[in-house]
């Protein structure tokens, strides 16, 4: 019996059939930018292809050097670099797969200074000041630009191309009156705005004819001030179909909105409704996007006639096998994406490989091999936090004899804390995932168990991955009744009242205060009002005024430091922290000394300037300690005495600021080791 009949139907083209509806959609990796990484992306689309993906998007190739993201970044634009591509499509094809090429002109959006847009507005997120207005002529070789790259990706081997005409880029910014004040034929109106992307389409389909995708990703919801009307939004689509696009795909917000679009606090498919909204409007094929992480949620999407198709990017990060799972009905074996965006995005924003948090062999397919082991060892791991469940897991997939020992009774870890935080309630899915790994392997898991060294003398390797306890600042008054730790907040174990102080503003701070205002498992059209999404049809770019959600408690965030509270947070999702934290009347101090506590409250010196300072007593209920944490290191010295190889891996190794990127990837790259 097929456990997602609409999700694993093949959808007929015309021209070609797609094997199922499952797209893998753009991700800018880092492989794209050197044709000496072409390799390493073969084998990373290849393995998506294994997995059953139908349809794999590239990350953006620029059609010309103005239109590039980043200096010398990746672009199709000679034959020489197209033919060096057949490494890439042959690898797709070889596994029934297939493969779009997305052709994306940065516009404004460009970290160089030859960027080119619409008008010489200048971006508000990225540097080298306004871009240069591109003349009337430039518009029209853009245009050109476009269909040649086109070309040039059918002469790699390419299936399609993807026209990217979201997010923001340059072809958004024709479009809108924000960033186009253009009076040529490019301008002054929707329709002349319209021109540019209809005549790429044009141009493009006369260039690579009948029997070629064409999907053209469209901004559905801008979520910025003066952005297209919904009426402007269906004209363009139905241009576009008329103009020959295989496929509409949906794209949700610019870069420089303020609104969250992908991170794991936005409820799953949140934007499902806007892409039915297009459907009722086209005949092609369109895609959903965005936040859809599961095989029940993609399979209800089609079902209930929402899109035709559903576009996963960072999900098939997660798991590459995301498809053939599902088909074998082993959903509960999948990676699930939990949008974290610590090892995909915030990589790619700082000109890192991107990868992925819980799967760090993505986009690292051919240099972390975890290839069966021809030594079988006994292998202790002590402790099922996220690098012990790494370590246990992909241990025994190489065909190790492996014991997990938790000392409480459920594994997780510092993950069974997060999943409970408002927000971030996918967390839970990779302790899921890592539960069912271990049944499936067989691992004898020890639960409520605190091992010593004799129970762990006859294991050839042990690996040590205990994890971290909280760190008590010296702060006199720290025992009084009204202190407590953020895991008893976090697991209900003490009372927590009306006023809270939350002394420490890193990550956990963060978590520590979402948790004491709001409550999970937010519904979508709560979280729709607490930040301002509304109907296309009514707004503009579907941007509306905010209705701020009741906070539960009156909370204090306070830090020693005298920077910005949250800017260690992760460069693409601390924003959307700080903006909930501030909306909810969070009061943030920072500059802090913590001078006493007593009956009277929290007692602080606050500085105000350079030289100056004020002295304030916060008079509050509770008081919660986040305030870093210790290494639990306790069996190192003693396993070492014994002479057992011993490997100590994630917070046990290095406890600053919880890093669960860190310490999975530790874990993985010991396990395809030993």
């Amino acid at each position: 019996m097929n456990p997602y009949p609409h999700l694993l139907e093949p959808l007929d083209l015309g021209h070609t059939t797609l094997r199922n509806r499952v797209i893998m959609g753009s991700m800018h990796t880092g492989l794209e930018d050197r044709a000496k990484h072409l390799p390493e992306l073969a084998a990373y689309f290849a393995e998506r292809a294994a997995g059953g993906v139908a349809l794999s998007v590239t990350g953006g190739y620029a059609p010309g050097w103005h239109g590039w993201l980043l200096p010398f970044g990746s672009q199709m634009t000679s034959k020489r670099f197209a033919d060096k591509h057949r490494l890439v499509t042959d690898a797709v094809h070889e596994h029934d797969g297939k493969i779009v090429m997305q052709l994306l002109h940065a516009g404004r959006y460009g970290y160089h200074p030859f960027k080119r847009g619409a008008s010489a507005i200048p971006s508000p997120i990225t540097p080298f000041g306004k871009p240069k207005a591109m003349t009337t002529a430039e518009v029209s070789r853009t245009v050109d630009d476009f269909a040649a790259s086109a070309r040039l990706a059918r002469r790699a081997g390419y299936d399609g191309v993807e026209i990217m005409g979201s997010e923001g880029y340059l072809i958004n910014q024709m479009l809108t009156a924000r960033t186009n004040d253009r009076t040529d034929r490019w301008g002054g109106s929707a329709q002349n705005r319209m021109r540019f992307p209809v005549e790429i389409v044009e141009r493009v389909r006369e260039t690579v004819g009948d029997d070629f995708i064409v999907m053209y990703r469209m901004s559905l919801l801008d979520l910025v001030d003066d952005a297209q009307s919904w009426d402007e939004t269906v004209e363009l689509a139905v241009k576009l179909q008329d103009a020959g696009v295989s496929i509409l795909n949906t794209g949700i917000g610019w870069h420089e909105a303020r609104i969250p679009t992908i991170v794991t606090s936005v409820p799953r498919a949140a934007f499902a409704w806007v892409t039915a909204k297009l459907k009722a409007e086209v005949s092609v094929p369109v895609v959903a996007s965005n936040r859809i992480n599961t095989p029940e949620v993609a399979e209800d999407i089609i079902a209930s006639g929402q899109a035709d198709l559903v576009s996963m990017a960072r999900p098939l990060l997660a798991d590459p096998f995301f498809v053939a799972k599902a088909a074998e009905d082993r959903a509960d074996e999948i990676n699930t994406c939990i949008a974290c965006n610590q090892a995909c995005l915030d990589h790619t924003f700082v000109n890192k490989r991107a990868t992925c948090l819980v799967n760090p062999r993505a986009a690292h397919e051919t240099s972390l091999v975890l290839a069966p082991t021809r030594t079988v060892k006994r292998i202790a791991v002590v402790g099922a936090g996220p690098a012990g469940l790494a370590a246990a897991t992909e241990l025994s997939g190489r065909g190790h004899t492996v014991e997990l020992f938790e000392a409480l009774p459920e594994v997780g870890g510092q993950f069974r804390l997060a999943m409970l935080i408002p927000g971030k309630e996918e967390f839970r899915e990779t302790i899921r995932y890592f539960s069912r790994r271990l049944e499936v392997a067989g691992v004898k898991i020890h639960l409520g168990t605190r091992v010593g060294v004799e129970d762990l003398r006859d294991f050839d390797e042990i690996v040590l991955a205990t994890g971290v306890e909280p760190r008590t600042p010296a702060i006199p008054g720290v025992d009084h009744p009204s202190v407590v730790d953020y895991q008893d907040v976090i697991r209900g174990n003490v009372p927590v009242g009306r006023t809270v102080a939350v002394v420490g503003a890193g990550g956990i701070g963060f978590d520590v205060s979402e948790f004491l205002l709001h409550e999970p498992d937010e519904p979508l059209e709560d979280w729709m009002l607490r930040w301002g999404v509304t109907d296309p049809a009514l707004e503009r770019g579907g941007l509306t005024t905010k209705i701020a959600a009741p906070p539960r408690r009156e909370v204090y965030l306070l830090q020693r430091k005298t920077t910005e509270l949250g800017k260690g947070l992760g460069k693409t999702t601390g924003w959307v922290h700080r903006q909930t934290l501030k909306d909810s009347g969070v009061q943030m101090l920072k500059g802090v000394t913590y001078d006493r506590i007593d009956d009277a409250g929290l007692h602080i010196t606050v500085a105000t300037g350079k030289d100056s300072s004020e002295t304030r007593v916060l008079d509050v209920d509770t008081i919660v300690l986040c305030t870093g944490q210790e290494s639990v290191r306790d069996l190192v010295e003693p396993l070492e005495a014994l002479g057992t190889p011993v490997h100590v891996i994630g917070g046990a190794d290095v406890a600053a600021e919880l890093d669960a990127k860190r310490a999975i990837k530790q874990a993985t790259e010991l396990a395809a080791r030993l």
